[in-house]
């Protein structure tokens, strides 16, 4: 396909640039014509021009002129084809200018060189063997005109060396004419590759940055958007409700931080919440200096994506992690266990023997705990994402919840607003999510209900949400910013890292984990999932 096109687009483009060679050729025709149309109409024609016959010199100019305005509306009209207008035109020019040298007195008027331009400009124009006969016609005619002076004119004028000179001058021009033409459509048939290739790479660069992960805008210095791909629109447009323009909405978005880097105040790369404290995204900004005026490219990331492959690496590195703590901790941890339990069933032990032989024991079975936790990390394979109907789901989730801890009816509240809505996440890694928040909710809470579950879609991004609410005490300030550390825990026997693999987990599926809300009355979490289709979630 793009060799085709380059052969369509080469020949058309050649074509514009040959008829106007042509006009321009054409156009000193008519003005040298018109010069001896002028001179001819005030009888002030200087020698030796028409000396020879004035009147044919005076029809010759009149005829010259005529074709030459005739030859302009064929070549305004581009008909007929180009080749034949060409050979008609250096002809035409060959005879009436022989004309016009007889009528001058022959040779020494000068005419020859007319008819030398006549032979250079149609070679130039029509590059080929062509140009040969123009050379060879115009011999002819200066030749015929020296027999036709010396058998029926009888003058003694006659000059055959500067006949053949002159017929020699005529080839020379007609080759040197064609090597000029050739070597110029060369160089345009170059120049149009070229162009077509930087245009062809132009579109492909567009091509890209249109399709680019990475959201990308061009503003100007005036905030007016120049440029804006796909990705940019999907991460900045998908959270907007408002009916203003796409302008106005990204402009007060990123006015504000940009103004802020401008004067040298802000970080290079900045995150900012484009629709409430659920969709983070991380821009940058890059200032381009055009002349006077400058331009800033802004790049967008969704953190949730940048997270997401940060967490392949970090599994990899805890894969090799957990190999050396299952070589190095276990086994001694192993032994350790065994001599605990061996001590354990010996009758010898005093009472404080026994309680420090069930501390070892208890430890050894928290290190274990913690030694699996962190393997499970390694060892979990990537989301298999699916469809699940989510109505359908926590209910089954629920009564499972409320078998395993023996709960009854009014502990635990579900709320489901929309039935038909789809979610797309791993089935498994969800209920392993959803498990670790309500086992902390039921863990903490203190009145009734011990645990609600609530399923709807958030009306600003759209997207579907579960939060899980206790009726607890609150969290401090210190345990709210740790919340999602690894190994952080207030609990004596906990591991500190339920949370930490839930919020893993949600990445892993391109979801998000988050803590909307923790006072007196209880906590909030919430699992946001990624935007589903709006077919699949209407009742």
């Amino acid at each position: 396909m793009e060799n085709i096109n380059k052969k369509a687009l080469i020949p058309h483009h050649q074509k514009t640039i040959n008829w106007q060679a042509l006009a321009y050729f054409n156009f000193y025709r008519v003005l040298l014509s018109a010069l001896f149309l002028l001179l001819s109409y005030i009888g002030q024609l200087p020698e030796p021009l028409g000396i020879l016959d004035e009147r044919l010199f005076s029809i010759g100019s009149h005829v010259y002129f005529f074709i030459a305005i005739f030859f302009s509306l064929f070549i305004t009209k581009e008909f007929p084809r180009y080749n034949l207008q060409i050979a008609v035109h250096v002809f035409v020019d060959i005879i009436v200018l022989s004309l016009l040298m007889y009528s001058s007195n022959g040779l020494s008027s000068g005419f020859g060189m007319l008819i030398i331009i006549a032979v250079a400009g149609g070679s130039i124009l029509r590059a080929g063997k062509i140009s040969i006969l123009f050379a060879a016609i115009a011999t002819l005619a200066v030749l015929g005109h020296e027999l036709y002076i010396q058998f029926f004119r009888f003058l003694d004028t006659v000059n055959y060396t500067h006949a053949g000179i002159l017929g020699a001058t005529f080839f020379i021009s007609a080759i040197i004419g064609n090597i000029l033409s050739a070597r110029v459509e060369e160089t345009e048939a170059l120049a149009e590759r070229r162009g077509i290739e930087i245009n062809e790479l132009a579109k492909l660069n567009e091509h890209i940055v249109q399709y680019m992960q990475s959201g990308i805008i061009v503003l100007d210095n005036s905030m007016n958007i120049l440029l804006m791909n796909e990705s940019a629109k999907h991460l900045l447009m998908r959270s907007k409700t408002e009916t203003g323009s796409e302008q106005d909405y990204v402009s007060s978005l990123l006015k504000k931080h940009m103004d802020a880097w401008l004067l040298g105040d802000s970080r290079q790369n900045l995150t900012i919440h484009a629709d409430g404290n659920e969709h983070e995204l991380q821009i940058s900004f890059v200032k381009l200096k055009q002349n006077n005026n400058y331009q800033v490219l802004v790049f967008i990331e969704d953190i949730a994506e940048l997270r997401q492959r940060a967490q392949h690496l970090k599994l990899a590195s805890l894969g090799r992690l957990t190999a050396s703590i299952a070589h190095e901790v276990r086994n001694p941890l192993g032994a350790i266990s065994h001599a605990g339990q061996l001590l354990d069933e010996s009758h010898s032990l005093s009472d404080g023997d026994k309680r420090l032989v069930e501390i070892i024991n208890e430890h050894s079975i928290r290190v274990n705990n913690i030694i699996e936790n962190v393997m499970s990390i390694s060892r979990r394979e990537q989301s298999a994402l699916g469809n699940i109907k989510i109505s359908t789901w926590l209910k089954e989730f629920t009564n499972e919840l409320m078998t395993r801890f023996d709960l009854v009816g009014d502990l635990i509240e579900l709320k489901i607003n929309k039935e038909n809505l789809i979610v797309k996440m791993d089935p498994t890694q969800l209920n392993q999510i959803l498990w670790n928040l309500c086992e902390n909710a039921l863990r903490y809470s203190g009145g009734k209900p011990l645990l609600s579950i609530y399923c709807d879609i958030n009306k600003d991004t759209q997207r579907p949400y579960i939060d899980v609410i206790d009726t607890g005490g609150g969290m401090s300030e210190e345990v709210r910013n740790n919340l999602f550390e690894p190994f952080f825990t207030t609990e004596t026997q906990g591991s500190g890292l339920g949370l930490y693999l839930a919020r893993e987990l949600c990445e892993a599926n391109q979801a998000t984990l988050s803590l909307q809300r923790s006072t007196s009355e209880g906590s909030v979490f919430r699992v946001s999932f990624m935007h589903s289709d709006k077919q699949n979630h209407m009742n």
